[in-house]
Order: C-alpha cells, then sequence, then structure tokens
C-alpha cells in the first residue's frame, strides 16, 4: 500500500490495500443509500452490488436535484417570495455539488472494489 489513491476519493474510505479500507468502503457506501439498503443481504455480500446501487442512487439524485435548480423558479414562482427562490436555488446548487463529489467518489471506490489500480500520471 502507497497511500495515493484518486482525484475525487472520499476522506472517508481508506486507501485500497490499508487494513480494513474495504470495511470502511462499504461504511461510506451505505452511507450514500437509503437506510433500508442495509437489510439487503446481497448488498452487504457484495461490495461491487453496493457500489453499483450507490453510483444509481447518487445518480438519480444528481439528476433530481438539477431538474429542481432548472424549474424551481418558475415552477414556485407564485408561491413562495424571491429570497426563498434564490435560497432554493443555493441549496440545489450545494445539493448538486455534493451528489457530483459522491458520484466521482462511488466511480474511483467501486473502481477499486473491482480491483481497478490507479497509477498517478506525471
Amino acid at each position: 500500500m502507497d497511500g495515493t489513491v484518486p482525484p475525487g476519493w472520499p476522506e472517508e474510505v481508506r486507501p485500497p490495500g490499508a487494513p480494513d479500507w474495504e470495511r470502511t468502503a462499504v461504511a461510506w457506501l451505505f452511507d450514500l443509500v437509503p437506510p433500508d439498503y442495509r437489510a439487503h443481504e446481497v448488498l452487504r455480500r457484495y461490495p461491487v452490488l453496493l457500489a453499483r446501487f450507490a453510483g444509481d442512487h447518487v445518480t438519480a439524485g444528481l439528476e433530481a436535484a438539477r431538474a429542481g435548480w432548472r424549474t424551481v423558479r418558475v415552477e414556485l414562482a407564485d408561491q413562495l417570495p424571491a429570497d426563498a427562490l434564490e435560497a432554493a436555488i443555493a441549496a440545489y446548487e450545494r445539493e448538486g455539488a455534493r451528489l457530483a463529489a459522491a458520484a466521482r467518489g462511488v466511480e474511483v471506490v467501486g473502481g477499486a472494489l473491482r480491483g481497478e489500480r490507479w497509477v498517478p500520471r506525471l
């Protein structure tokens, strides 16, 4: 283990090859999905599958945040004051950024769980 990880690697997950790195990856992935996913034995047994489920869930959330950002001003203009709409836009932007980072993290963690190794370029 050399401790190098690809860009977007989540802080909560130890580098591949470190002791308990897969345990930290699984815990992080479960934190990204609804709590009910923990009841599925197959997701606990196969971390690669959990990464797939987490990726699908995060992608759906990102798409929803983008759609909300595009439409909230038009759809709620008659029900909310301008400052509330601006706050909603800002919240969608923050959530979108968080979800985009999570999607990248799921991508690289999932790759590591599948045995892919990242080699930094010079």
